[in-house]
Order: structure tokens, then sequence, then C-alpha cells
């Protein structure tokens, strides 16, 4: 009986499925490194260099009030990016705030038990220790050179799958985005390289392997827009994490909102250029601004003799500097400027923030 053929580029098989080779023993098909084009080469060259020092992130929730079963007894994961070979590792604070226990799992699958050294959830970032040495620590780079377009590629662990490479562009930079405590993160990264849950933490990467920034987070129903921390803002919180545990922020102890005040009000106010004030709506017993006299219903013009037109204006103003320093507050009260001194204190821990470990 006649065999039957099929032909598959150009190369007969058998009814069988065997190839038919006519020039009898098949030859060793030639490397095809050579057509990788220099896109690919560049992402390939990125994660042998820069993956190894991106690891996992495993929690545990926290316990409920009572001090019963976990809230989550399941796992959680996160990236994060090694920064010393002696074993500080970098990651998003959501990821870690409120964990009973951390692992983190190396690419080659080994895990250790890592604690918080510090956290600052005004900027997503936390500092975490790790009981071993001799790890290979990420390069980092210069965000504030970052142009849009640039090649970047994004290396963490999407929902627990280890060393996930994925690769973009850099979409915008200098964006906001509002972090957890209230105050926005500054000249945050925008990029379309792909991230999912498990990512936050990990890598965002150059083309020469060097880290730019810490993804961070996604818009969620959007597609190709997610966000990192520019690695600049983690080279100065960093310090102040292995120093205090924290960043140290001045507090005035009230609330408010960006409130208009319209064309005619600002230029009486001489706040032509930006007619905006922020409204009083709620003032702390015995803190700094009700020490100061300020109240509810009050409008804050300026502070330490600059413009107050938005909430994020007045953060910008309470850094460590400020704290027991004098600042004079111009408010608007029932139609009336009143010239004020507030006088800073340290920001509180806030609730529930997991306490540094030396």
């Amino acid at each position: 009986m006649t065999s039957l053929h099929w032909i598959l580029d150009e190369e007969p098989f058998d009814a069988n499925g065997a190839a038919a080779n006519r020039n009898g023993p098949a030859e060793t098909p030639p490397s095809d490194d050579h057509l990788l084009d220099a896109f690919s080469r560049t992402v390939v060259e990125v994660a042998e260099t820069a993956g190894a020092s991106v690891v996992g992130i495993r929690r545990r929730a926290a316990r409920d009030a009572a001090g019963g079963r976990s809230l989550n007894p399941g796992l959680g994961s996160g990236s994060g990016v090694i920064l010393t070979p002696d074993g500080y590792v970098l990651t998003n604070d959501h990821v870690v705030a409120g964990a009973e226990r951390l692992e983190a799992v190396l690419p080659d699958g080994q895990s250790f038990e890592a604690e918080i050294v510090g956290e600052d959830p005004d900027t997503d970032l936390a500092l975490l220790r790790v009981g071993t040495s001799g790890l290979p620590a990420a390069r980092l780079g210069d965000s504030d050179a970052l142009k849009v377009g640039q090649l970047v590629v994004a290396i963490g662990n999407p929902l627990g799958l280890q060393a996930t490479v994925t690769a973009g562009v850099v979409s915008a930079l200098r964006r906001t985005l509002r972090g957890v405590g209230g105050r926005l993160i500054e000249d945050v990264v925008q990029t379309d390289a792909a991230l999912n849950p498990g990512n936050s933490g990990g890598a965002l990467v150059d083309s020469r392997g060097r880290v730019v920034g810490v993804t961070t987070a996604i818009i969620a129903g959007a597609q190709g827009i997610c966000f990192a921390v520019p690695v600049n803002t983690a080279k100065w919180v960093v310090p102040e994490l292995l120093r205090e545990g924290r960043v140290v922020r001045g507090h005035l102890g009230l609330a408010g909102q960006t409130v208009q005040l319209g064309r005619g009000l600002g230029r009486r106010l001489g706040l032509v250029a930006a007619p905006a004030g922020v409204l009083v709506i709620g003032v702390a017993e015995g803190g700094p601004a009700a020490r100061a006299g300020l109240r509810a219903g009050d409008v804050i013009l300026s502070i330490d003799g600059e413009p107050a037109p938005s909430v994020d204006a007045i953060h910008k103003r309470l850094d460590r500097g400020a704290i027991g320093r004098a600042l004079p507050v111009r408010v608007l009260r029932d139609g009336v400027v009143h010239d004020l001194t507030v006088i800073p204190s340290d920001r509180p821990v806030r609730t529930g923030q997991t306490k540094p470990r030396r």
C-alpha cells in the first residue's frame, strides 16, 4: 500500500506524521540568534541584567481586631527590588502594609524571611531587610533623564508568576498620583508596559538595565495605562526610612478642601494668578492649627509666604524643615483677612502602621 504524504513547508511527512527526509539524517538547524532585531536584543539583555535583582514578596494579611484568624488567610503577593547585597529590598508600601509575615522569593526559588525597616504611605514605598546576603543588587538610574517614547521594561511577579518581563515605552512624565495618605506622589512615570496585580513593587528598567521606577499602579478597566514611582523619589525616601523608619513630615491637624474664590475676590486679595484657597472644614482639638487660632470656615490664602491655592500646595510646605518653625498663615474669615502663626508638629504615625524593626 502506498504511503500517503502530507507536505508542510515543502517537508514530506508519512501517514504516521514522521518526517520523510529524502537527503538522509536531519541536519541541526542553524541558530536564529542573528534574526533578533535590536529591540529584542535589548529586552533580552535587560531581562538578563536586571531580572536577578527582582524578588517576589509573599505576605499574610493582619489579624482582626479581636486577635482571631487572619482577615484573609490566603497569601498575597507583590514584587521587590534588591538595593544592596546585604538584603535591603525596596517595594510598595501597599504590598506590605499590615502584613503579619513576609517572605522574599528569589528568581531561583529560594525564599527568606523579610522584615519591614520602614514605610512611607505618602509615596507608596517601603524598605525591607531580607535575612541573607550576597544578593545581586540592582543598578539605579536617573528618572529625571527619562524621555517620552523611551523603551522601558517592567520586571515583576504578576499574579504570582515569578520573573515576568513586559516591555513598552514611557508614555508620559511628571504625572501625579494620590497616595494612601492623601498627598500627591509627584513626577510619576506613566508607561504602557503591561502591569497586573503582583507587579506592585517591581522594577521599571531602562535599556541599560538600570532601575528608573518602582511599578505601583494601574487604572482599573484601562489598558496600557500604568504607573511607576520614579527612582529619584526612592533615592531620598530610602535614607529617611533607614534613619527613622518613616519619612518625617510636618502636621497641622486640620482637614481642608480646595475652593475657588472668584476672579473679583482674587484680585482684591492679590491672588490674580491663582484665585483659590483651602477651606478649613475641620480642626483637630489641641493640634497646631487649633493652637494658632484657625477655625472651620477659614480659607487659607497663603502659608510661609507662599500662595496656598490647593491642599497639595500646603503639603509641599510641610517637610521636615517646617516642624517646630513658626510659619505665617494668611486666612480669609468672614470676608476679612487675618494673619496668624502656626507651628507644625511632627506628623503622627498612621494608625496600624508597622513599627520599624532594626
